[in-house]
């Protein structure tokens, strides 16, 4: 069953709340195999053999990177246990909330994970001061993707004024 709309009909709410639930589904298990692999090799990192040469900054920016990540992968994954729990009881929308919700964390730890990481091996291999500036470079490239961009461009749904065309959806209204 397609869970598109068929354009110019109307979509109910119960068929607006599973569509942008199994949306949302989608975008968790690109990300949740994202921080599945970064959470892996995190957690190989201390058993390889270069390891041992790390200094005290280098294991606690380790540490940082390794609860980021795990933090992340539960709040990642949370909606699907949360969908088993209340599994057939009319209660999408709360799903539907709490997945956003912990989505949205999840990326955020996601963030500090990947940073940390990029520090970790940066500070490894190069000078400090070097390492701190890529890793910067590194959070505003994701902070650019992640937060700045869909925030500029959060009324792409709505035309603009030269364009006589309706949104894709059909729907102004559509709660995405």
């Amino acid at each position: 069953m397609s869970t598109e709309p068929v354009p110019g009909a109307e979509e109910t709410a119960k068929q607006r709340w599973q569509r942008n639930f199994a949306d949302l589904l989608q975008e968790l298990r690109v990300a949740q195999t994202g921080v599945q692999i970064l959470f892996a090799f995190l957690l190989t990192l201390p058993f390889s053999s270069g390891f041992p040469k790390t200094n005290a900054f280098q294991k606690d920016t380790y540490i940082i990177a390794l609860l980021a990540a795990a933090a992340a992968a539960a709040l990642i994954i949370s909606p699907v246990a949360f969908h088993r729990a209340l599994f057939r009881r009319g209660r999408k929308p709360e799903m539907v909330r709490f997945a956003h919700s912990m989505a949205s964390g999840g990326l955020a730890f996601m963030l500090v994970a990947m940073v940390s990481s990029v520090l970790l091996v940066t500070d490894f291999v190069l000078p400090r001061p070097v390492a701190f500036v890529l890793s910067g470079l590194t959070a505003a490239w994701f902070l650019t993707f992640w937060a700045g961009m869909p925030y500029l461009r959060r009324n792409w749904g709505e035309p603009d004024e030269d364009d006589d065309e309706e949104p894709a959806t059909g729907r102004p209204d559509a709660v995405n």
